[in-house]
């Protein structure tokens, strides 16, 4: 190449071969991500029959969900890379193709230790074609109208994920048999990877960041701190749920994990290529996207798993009514997702909309906390409509921002951060607030003896677990208020690339 990169980047820019696609390919990643967020909770409904069909203890169980959790979690980062070598649409597919195969395998699964292989390896396949499917969004849509309609979609469809899987579940799991929550991935994989193969093309600019990038090779000391230590940190909240926090394995992992995380930041200030510049990170604006989704993780587990519990434990709900009961969570994140994507984000910026969403998602917890033994669906509606908006609010923001500004080169490592974050946060939700749930529940029992103490002692458990998240999720916001930056130089800064290489824009 012997033009400079300004005039190369000016001559491209205006030939984009995913223009008059673009809707077609927003389609497809939003398909793929709806399904690798929704797999982190379709399966929990149908654990019950899969434990009575394939005759695994209840010990064991917990494997099916982490042994997803595990693998999506700890390589991410790694995925994001790769995306960034050897091209984000190949990875996408590879993911897409991947995904199928090892939902089929589950599906067909005879034996417990081979749906364990097969959720791992959806979780392996799911690290692959998350973060190039954010990356793909990131490229495909420069205009800053309809970037933020596209953001707006795209995180709408990440926000009711969680809420379609439990609804999905449901049905497939009474109607047909568990399996077809397995199944049901190949109906969203297979049409999404060929579609892509044929839509979406690859531009000079493309080629030439994927080049650069290539010739900076794979930063392997940092590839294995950030695994291992992610690995580490899944896993150690995952066995303090099983295990206790007291548990040996619980402690070493939790021990190893801070620092092989520490390990590795030291490494990406070292290496020449680092696996992730750490000035993607350290930008107030994309910082605070990764910060606010890993908090909003943690309200949204709250809600997802302990209110589902109250549905079906308490009100009595079969799985479908359960499901059907979280749509006006769901409704409210694609209106509200709509409507902050095109109208609020480019009027307030990131700042006010990530804080606003954790603040409503902190007062819809405290609203949640106010349930009793009496309560009905009409107590619980209030706090499902202000979580919605908040999750409304963040979704969109978050997805939009965390990649704004990042040279074309480090777009999938930083697609992969968000995703990361917002995995991690369940992770760590999961753990702290079931251990909450129990320990509540627990010495309610023993300090409340009576004929109705095991019920009164559930919901005791809910409201603990409730005002928890409900603390968590504020401080969250008052963190992210303090650390961002003010909304206007955000975005002025979001903007600009962060490091050597092609033009952001």
């Amino acid at each position: 190449m012997t033009s400079s990169p300004g005039s190369q980047g000016a001559a491209t820019s205006t030939v984009d071969p995913n223009h008059a696609s673009r809707w077609i390919i927003l389609a497809i990643v939003g398909v793929a991500q709806l399904m690798v967020v929704l797999d982190g909770t379709i399966v929990n409904i149908a654990l019950p029959s899969a434990q009575a069909d394939l005759h695994f203890d209840d010990g064991s169980r917990q494997w099916v969900v982490t042994a997803y959790a595990l693998a999506f979690g700890s390589l991410l980062l790694l995925g994001g890379r790769l995306g960034d070598l050897f091209g984000r649409k190949q990875m996408f597919v590879v993911g897409l193709f991947g995904f199928a195969v090892a939902s089929a395998l589950g599906g067909a699964a005879s034996t417990f230790e081979l749906l364990v292989v097969a959720r791992a390896g959806q979780g392996l396949f799911g690290a692959l074609l998350a973060p190039a499917a954010l990356a793909i969004l990131s490229v495909t849509f420069s205009d800053p109208a309809e970037r933020g309609k596209a953001f707006g979609i795209f995180g709408a469809l990440a926000g009711v994920g969680a809420g379609i899987g439990l609804l999905l579940g449901g049905v497939l799991t009474e109607w047909l048999s568990w399996r077809w929550c397995l199944y049901v991935n190949l109906a969203f994989a297979v049409p999404a990877a060929l579609v892509a193969i044929r839509v979406i093309r690859t531009h000079d600019r493309q080629h030439e960041a994927a080049a650069q990038a290539h010739g900076r090779g794979i930063d392997w000391p940092g590839v294995a701190t950030a695994t291992l230590g992610l690995f580490a940190l899944v896993f150690g909240f995952s066995s303090a749920e099983a295990r206790g926090w007291d548990s040996p394995v619980t402690l070493v992992s939790l021990v190893a994990a801070p620092l092989l995380l520490l390990a590795f930041v030291l490494v990406e200030r070292r290496v020449r290529q680092p696996l992730l510049p750490l000035h993607v990170v350290w930008n107030a604006t994309r910082g605070g996207s990764y910060f606010a989704i890993a908090v909003l993780g943690i309200a949204m587990f709250g809600v997802f798993l302990f209110v589902t519990y109250f549905f079906q434990q308490n009100l009595g709900y079969s799985p479908i009514r359960a499901g059907f009961a979280f749509m006006p969570l769901n409704v409210t994140i694609m209106i509200v997702s709509g409507v902050s994507s095109g109208m609020l984000l480019p009027r307030l910026g990131p700042r006010t909309l990530i804080v606003s969403g954790l603040a409503l998602a902190a007062l819809g917890m405290v609203v949640l906390a106010q349930i009793d033994t009496g309560s009905g669906y009409v107590a619980v509606l209030p706090s499902l409509v202000l979580v919605g908006i908040g999750a409304g609010f963040l979704f969109t923001t978050t997805f939009a921002t965390a990649t704004l500004g990042v040279d074309w080169q480090d777009m999938g490592v930083a697609s992969a951060m968000l995703n990361t974050a917002q995995q991690v946060g369940g992770s760590v939700g999961t753990a702290l607030l079931s251990t909450f749930f129990a320990n509540a529940v627990a010495d309610y029992a023993t300090e409340n003896p009576g004929p109705r103490v095991l019920v009164e002692a559930t919901i005791h458990g809910y409201t603990t677990v409730f005002w928890w998240a409900a603390a968590i999720t504020a401080v969250g916001a008052v963190v992210a208020f303090v650390l961002m930056r003010s909304s206007s130089a955000q975005l002025a800064e979001a903007e600009q690339p962060t490091g050597p290489g092609l033009p952001a824009h």
